[in-house]
């Protein structure tokens, strides 16, 4: 029976436990925090957005951190073994717009729960608390490892789970990485992926809590449209957030990270054409004709974004709407479709979802996750440079990474 030494007690390391247990290895869990899955119990806003029921290219498509690494994995283990370990362990689950996949209850705790039961059937042994100091190696080989506390544990093989460096209070504060890199593995820049950003103007506050739906967000650098997404947005007091912001996130912060100068252009009202937009805004200001321009925006606006766009439009709050010229309109329509705001730079990476860079893939083989430097040494999830979208692909990139390292640690 294979001894198999798990560093790290997320999701990819839940997955590889069971799945080396299934494949009966005799497994050990090693987490540092006081209990598993911190950072799961916080995913989706803590209903947990547990995969995307997408095909698998589509997942790939949806990784822009070197997705096609994950084409090997996601072909063993895809989104519906997720769905039915879910399922095997009491987890009902729903899909959402966008593929999705949530348990009913919108509780990730539940999620937890299952992997709890999971491990505990598999006869996995769970040590929290415990912090790993060093691997211990032999001849290129991994043998064991070695706690913060001097403990030794002898292993026939390491799966390496600890995630990135995003989130650090969960227990992700990057110690995977310096254990790799102390073994020879290159890592690659880390960056912040999935994470909000900060802009320049000042009345962004006035805007904090508001979200707005079915907008575009498209990113500019020097000029030149590089990404655009559609979809949902929220303002916070530094700047902005929500799913479009945190999907082209990455995008900004290549650019910024160059020094270039970056913008971000939020079109309010993208089912419209100009020509559209104009006849709507002349169709409400002729219904309201005899109003204040101030208390004829209700139907074009949220309550709480018509004081910074009349400010922004430069009209006249007290103007009737009836005496706003072409040229006001043109103004209107301007800032409906290019509400535009300067990047300063992103939040750091201790507030970012998921973390950019890694272990190099090239010195990991695709089909094992076993380390090409070390043998019998793996690696799972965040650790590795890969990332992805919100939307489910980056818990899906660790379950398939996870169940595969398991997989072959056990029958190697």
């Amino acid at each position: 029976m294979q001894r198999i030494i798990i560093v790290g007690g997320g999701a990819a390391g839940l997955m590889a436990a069971y799945s080396a247990a299934q494949n009966g290895g005799k497994v050990t869990i090693l987490e540092k925090m006081a209990t598993i899955g911190r950072k799961l119990l916080i995913t989706g806003k803590g209903r947990c957005n547990i995969t995307n029921c997408a095909d698998i290219k589509t997942i790939i498509k949806n990784m822009p951190g070197n997705g096609t690494f994950l084409y090997s994995a996601l072909n063993a283990f895809d989104s519906n073994d997720v769905i039915s370990f879910m399922n095997e362990y009491g987890v009902e689950t729903k899909v959402e717009r966008g593929n999705r996949v949530f348990p009913v209850s919108d509780k990730a705790s539940d999620v937890v729960h299952a992997f709890s039961k999971a491990l505990t059937s598999s006869g996995v042994i769970v040590k929290t608390g415990t912090t790993v100091k060093r691997l211990q190696v032999n001849d290129y080989t991994v043998v064991g490892v070695v706690t913060e506390d001097g403990e030794e544990y002898p292993a026939d093989a390491v799966i390496v789970t600890t995630g990135g460096a995003s989130y650090p209070g969960t227990g992700s504060s990057g110690d995977g990485y310096r254990i790799a890199k102390g073994l020879g593995h290159t890592i690659t820049t880390l960056k912040p992926s999935l994470v909000p950003l900060e802009v320049d103007e000042a009345w962004v506050k006035d805007l904090q809590g508001l979200s707005l739906r079915n907008v575009t967000a498209s990113v500019f650098c020097e000029s030149k449209k590089v990404a655009e997404e559609f979809g949902e947005m929220l303002f916070t007091h530094y700047g902005l957030s929500g799913p479009i912001i945190l999907s082209l996130s990455k995008k900004v912060a290549e650019q910024l990270n160059k020094n270039m100068e970056v913008m971000l252009s939020i079109n309010l009202k993208p089912a419209l054409t100009v020509e559209a937009l104009d006849q709507r805004i002349q169709r409400d200001f002729g219904k309201f004709s005899r109003k204040q321009f101030k208390n004829a925006l209700n139907e074009l606006l949220p309550a709480k974004l018509i004081d910074t766009f009349i400010d922004l439009s430069f009209i006249d709050p007290e103007k009737a709407v009836n005496q706003i010229t072409k040229k006001e309109r043109q103004r209107m329509i301007e800032l409906f479709t290019n509400l535009t705001f300067t990047i300063t730079k992103t939040r750091p990476i201790s507030e970012a979802i998921v973390t950019a860079g890694g272990i190099d893939i090239k010195e990991i083989n695709p089909k094992t996750m076993e380390s090409k430097i070390v043998s019998k040494l793996y690696f799972a999830g965040e650790v590795i440079d890969i990332d992805g979208f919100t939307g489910g692909y980056n818990l899906q990139a660790a379950f398939s990474t996870g169940h595969v390292a398991g997989y072959h640690a056990a029958n190697n």
